[in-house]
């Protein structure tokens, strides 16, 4: 049987007191970057896409080159949430989460019919611009104009005030 060294035990048990400064203040550096603070040169930023826009979106932004500004733009395309019935109201749940837990979300573009009822209580509760739209393409487009034009505003503010 092998016994660890003595400064290894002292290392280990260090650990644990060191993550639980160090880890939150990483977190907090990395939701700042977006979300509600200015944004640094080069952030990615998201856009949570509905399936049925997800297409015409993602060639609007590759139109544009994926940038608006000093951002990075990437469009999320999120599962499909229409079944026979009307909508998997689930889905369309999780997939409403999925943009409000992202720091670098600013948009979330929703396709008309009874998911968006449902998905717009979710992401406005977020300030989280939340717009029902039957083109992808042209609300991407206004995202991108709204993030270029932003001044100061954090990223998120700025499509919110224009689009939300």
């Amino acid at each position: 049987m092998r016994i660890a060294p003595k400064f290894m035990i002292a290392s280990v048990r260090r650990l644990p007191s060191i993550c639980a400064i160090v880890l939150p203040t990483v977190a907090a550096a990395i939701a700042a970057g977006c979300g509600e603070g200015e944004a640094a040169n080069g952030a990615v930023v998201s856009v949570y896409v509905a399936a049925p826009l997800c297409r015409e979106a993602q060639a609007e932004l590759a139109r544009a080159g994926g940038d608006a500004g000093d951002l990075k733009v990437r469009a999320i395309c999120l599962a499909d949430t229409q079944v026979r019935s009307g909508a998997d109201l689930a889905s369309a749940g999780a997939n409403a989460r999925r943009a409000t837990e992202d720091s670098a979300s600013v948009a979330f573009l929703e396709a008309p019919g009874p998911a968006a009822r449902f998905t717009g209580s979710i992401v406005d509760a977020a300030k989280i611009a939340w717009i029902e739209t039957s083109s992808g393409s042209a609300v991407m487009q206004r995202v991108l104009e709204a993030l270029e034009g932003r001044g100061s505003s954090s990223p998120r503010s700025a499509v919110l005030d224009q689009l939300g």
